[in-house]
């Protein structure tokens, strides 16, 4: 059984709690279905990070059942909730984790808009400026990959790096999102979904009208840095 200093210990059992109220927000906002989905987030200060498990209702998700994995996704022998088989997105989230250290939280929904998006391989163009605030510019897509390994992962970091998006659909599949922490990425993943919403009611009604860059880059700017201090409010 791995043992961890005091301070890690409690930073786990904090990232645990979160990790399990955070997924009723997904719930909350209609972003999942059954057992689908799921919200991971890295332990401050020690190569790990917390994610779901596999095919638990969520009505019986608890911090005690969360799984807690190293950056290579290999659950932590021993710890709590060990016994069960972790979310099977868990090669993709560690891939993150490994691969853009500024990252603390991973989320993957299966919404409804945001995946139709998905479906057609499209991105969703920055027409509104809620789009503009929250990501920056339009949400890209990320290439077809297989569950099961890191190819995911794989495609959401080449998509992401470099991009001001903090969400990208994956093709034929859906959306991931990033943030500070987990609670940040799943405010991204409800915005990514009302957004998705928002503007395919706006192109069924008629031709999209596009923000000029200057304009996007401004916006962004604003909300990051000026706008209620947004940046310290994610955390």
């Amino acid at each position: 059984m791995t043992t961890y200093s005091a301070e890690i210990e409690l930073a786990i059992a904090d990232v645990r709690a979160d990790v399990a109220r955070l997924h009723g927000e997904l719930v909350r906002y209609g972003l999942v279905v059954w057992t689908g989905g799921n919200v991971s987030g890295r332990v401050p200060g020690a190569d790990l990070f917390v994610i779901k498990p596999s095919g638990v209702s969520y009505d019986d998700l608890a911090p005690e059942n969360m799984i807690l994995c190293d950056l290579d996704g290999n659950v932590v022998p021993g710890s709590a909730g060990s016994e069960r088989s972790p979310s099977s997105d868990t090669a993709a989230h560690a891939y993150v984790y490994r691969h853009m250290p500024e990252v603390g939280g991973v989320v993957h929904t299966h919404s409804t808009f945001a995946v139709a998006w998905a479906a057609r391989g499209e991105e969703i163009p920055c027409v509104i400026t809620a789009m503009a605030d929250e990501f920056g510019g339009p949400i890209p897509i990320g290439p077809f990959a297989i569950i099961g390994d890191d190819s995911i992962g794989r495609g959401i970091v080449q998509t992401l790096r470099g991009h001001r998006s903090r969400a990208v659909l994956m093709q034929n599949h859906g959306p991931f999102t990033i943030g500070v922490n987990a609670k940040d990425a799943v405010k991204a993943a409800v915005m990514v979904e009302d957004v998705a919403r928002t503007v395919h009611h706006a192109r069924e009604a008629g031709p999209l009208i596009p923000i000029p860059q200057e304009s996007i880059d401004r916006l962004y700017d604003r909300y990051q840095n000026v706008y209620g201090q947004n940046v310290d409010a994610r955390r």
